[in-house]
């Protein structure tokens, strides 16, 4: 398509310009865009290809779950930054977010159809996961929404469940259980590119800088629940991703406190508080210990700066889509 820059991010059809119109459209929660939604999103985007217009991605924003049951939030695996990020990286040209409250969530699913769909996208098909649930009491369902297609001009695609080379379903579910587990590596392999999260950089207790290894602290929500320990991690800065070594958890040593990410970047100096940097953790190198004294957890990140040098040292792209979202950004 040519026109409108790619991952165009509005909270409505309506915020879009008519050059967006005419789209062919993929629907989902889409939380982690891994390999199966992007199965989803491989189908529109040949369709847009195809007759030369706009392919984008409708989703919603919170995860109905925590609308459902705010008591067991769901550890989110993609934020709207994340998913236009992913979408832009497949080639997709936007991403529009609807918010998800009660009252959406009780719109009738023919309705849904007429105010979405042919309304707000003027959408030329529709591709949507073989479990795509919507509408009131998610009475809707891709058959229906098939007929509906039928009815009012625009073609549904319905993808089957995508499976992993073991023949398993690849699911969200599966990539929060990896990643809860400290399975980096089987989380990456699920998703089809190394997992990442952003943050702001925030005021820690600067006690890092006088062992000499000053950190950028984040502070994450406490749904992200993957697994306390060291890491080999990228942390991309002003748009360059630089290596460095990262403790996420309490800090047994000190205080045994709320959770804080922490990452020590090689070889930088500058000011990073009040940034949003994006972290993208490559390796899993330890859990979260505890040391007798300073000296003991220094030594032990002495040793775990080494790890991490070593593992990013043989960084290499798991697949296209891994490529343009790390490595093409990291720094020489």
């Amino acid at each position: 398509m040519t026109g409108p820059a790619r991952s165009f991010r509005a909270t409505s059809f309506a915020e879009l310009d008519s050059s967006f119109t005419d789209a062919h459209l993929a629907i989902g929660n889409f939380d982690g865009m891994h390999r199966g939604h992007q199965a989803v999103l491989d189908r529109v985007r040949a369709a847009a290809e195809a007759d030369g217009r706009p392919a984008l991605v409708l989703t919603f924003e919170p995860h109905p779950r925590d609308v459902f049951r705010p008591d067991q939030p769901v550890f989110r695996l993609t934020s709207p930054f994340a998913k236009a990020r992913i979408a832009e990286a497949l080639g997709l040209d936007g991403l529009v977010t609807i918010a998800f409250d009660r009252v959406f969530a009780s719109t009738p699913a023919d309705a849904f159809v007429r105010r979405v769909v042919v309304d707000g996208a003027r959408a030329r098909s529709v591709a949507v996961g073989w479990n795509f649930h919507f509408g009131a009491g998610r009475s809707g369902s891709p058959t229906l929404l098939a007929e509906s297609g039928l009815k009012n001009g625009f073609g549904v695609t319905v993808v089957e469940p995508f499976q992993d080379e073991g023949g398993k379903v690849i699911s969200s579910s599966r990539i929060r259980e990896e990643l809860e587990a400290g399975r980096i590596a089987d989380a990456a392999g699920l998703l089809g590119y190394r997992w990442f999260f952003e943050a702001e950089v925030v005021h820690g207790d600067k006690r890092g800088r006088t062992i000499g290894y000053p950190t950028a602290n984040v502070r994450l929500p406490a749904t992200a629940k993957f697994a306390h320990g060291i890491y080999a991690v990228m942390i991309e800065i002003d748009g360059v991703a630089r290596p460095g070594v990262a403790s996420f958890g309490r800090r047994p040593t000190f205080d045994n406190g709320a959770a804080v990410f922490e990452t020590h970047v090689f070889d930088f100096a500058g000011d990073l508080y009040g940034k949003t940097v994006v972290v993208t953790p490559v390796s899993y190198l330890r859990p979260e210990m505890r040391f007798d004294s300073v000296a003991a957890l220094v030594a032990q990140m002495d040793q775990d700066s080494a790890e991490a040098r070593a593992a990013l040292s043989a960084l290499t792209p798991l697949t296209p889509l891994d490529r343009v979202l790390l490595t093409e950004r990291m720094t020489g």
